[in-house]
């Protein structure tokens, strides 16, 4: 299997270490310790298109493929993992508009949300609902010609700063995952209320809020077809796999380059801390894990383009890539010793931010039973 990318997505990858570079990684810690939203940086991204570089050309992408996208994120999250989390947030809003939407909505919403100009967010979790959507309680039910949502969001990257959310909910209370369909909702929709940002962890500068919902939409809300929201949604979740793996990847690299220039500089007796062979071992290890890490979620990548079925790999790429990325930053911290600890360095912001990839779009334990009924079905 080969990973070649072609001279015009090279160019594309490049573009963005450039801005990565020179606006994203500056930004980063001031976001991490303020915990104020990526604005700047996703607008920097947003001007040079790669917010639409999920999606096709006749939608207004770069069309560019999923190998090159990967590159593209990983890069991101190696400058700023708060900003990779709220561009693959949008990401999976559009990728439910182009799976789940009539021509009309696509048309309609993809060409600005490519462009920079709409920001979207992906209203799935819930507080009782979080790794099993289909135990979702928040409801649609015609009324006036229209819809009325009742629920309850928790988790959702970008609400309140999206232009618009993808919400799915439940048409068809009876009938479990089949019953579920996803709307549009435009930002300003009445009886939409936000709660104040969440206090997390890391990732501190892409916000998460919960909603509450008690709002009426019209008919043309419906995203494409009734009660076909979860077929949507899992296969959303199938391609963002993809994207929180090279995410993990992004983290896991900023965290090794930063170890590899500190073991050489860091003078251990007459030594440099890289001459011992207990660090020398550390480095192998942790090399080890990111390039496997990255040959699974190249290899997803390639499968999400084919057109074939990529649940398999796309769950194993994230499970093995989000356990990397925490075992790769927890070494980097290690091997600064003290140092490490200390904000001054951004290595305890790694460990942060690294921490939510084994929780967000699937569990690590979800991720192995994708995994293990796939294999145990396939033999």
């Amino acid at each position: 299997m080969s990973f070649d990318i072609n001279e015009t997505e090279q160019a594309v990858v490049d573009a963005v270490e450039k801005v990565c570079h020179d606006i994203l990684q500056p930004n980063a810690q001031r976001y991490d310790e303020t915990e104020t939203f990526c604005a700047e940086s996703l607008q920097a991204l947003g001007e040079m298109g790669c917010w639409g570089i999920n999606l096709p050309e006749q939608y207004g992408g770069f069309g560019i493929g999923s190998v090159a996208m990967s590159k593209v994120v990983e890069a991101v999250a190696a400058a700023c993992a708060s900003t990779s989390s709220a561009l693959t947030a949008h990401f999976l809003a559009t990728d439910s508009i182009l799976i789940g939407g009539t021509e009309e909505q696509k048309n309609h919403w993809l060409p600005k949300a490519a462009a920079g100009e709409l920001l979207g967010a992906f209203g799935l979790t819930e507080p009782a609902a979080g790794s099993n959507p289909a135990d979702m309680r928040t409801v649609a039910v015609r009324e006036n010609g229209g819809w009325r949502i009742r629920g309850n969001k928790h988790y959702i990257t970008n609400a309140k700063e999206a232009d618009f959310i993808v919400l799915y909910a439940k048409t068809d209370v009876e009938a479990g995952a089949r019953g579920i369909s996803a709307f549009m909702i435009p930002k300003g929709t009445e009886g939409v209320a936000f709660s104040q940002p969440e206090k997390t962890m890391g990732l501190r500068g892409s916000t998460i809020y919960e909603l509450a919902l008690n709002c009426w939409l019209p008919e043309s809300a419906l995203l494409g077809e009734e009660n076909k929201g979860f077929h949507t949604a899992m296969e959303v979740l199938d391609k963002g796999r993809v994207e929180v793996a090279a995410t993990s990847l992004g983290i896991a690299r900023a965290a090794m380059e930063s170890a590899l220039g500190w073991v050489k500089e860091r003078q251990i007796g007459k030594k440099p801390l890289a001459a011992y062979q207990g660090t020398q071992w550390r480095i192998a290890d942790m090399h080890t894990q990111l390039e496997a890490a990255r040959m699974l979620t190249w290899q997803a990548a390639e499968l999400r383009d084919s057109g074939e079925r990529f649940s398999l790999q796309s769950a194993t790429a994230k499970l093995f890539a989000a356990e990397c990325a925490g075992f790769v930053t927890d070494a980097a911290l290690q091997l600064h010793g003290g140092y490490g600890y200390i904000r001054d360095l951004p290595l305890e912001r790694y460990v942060r931010d690294a921490r939510i990839l084994r929780i967000f779009e699937g569990t690590s334990e979800i991720q192995k039973i994708i995994i293990s009924r796939a294999v145990l079905d396939a033999h």
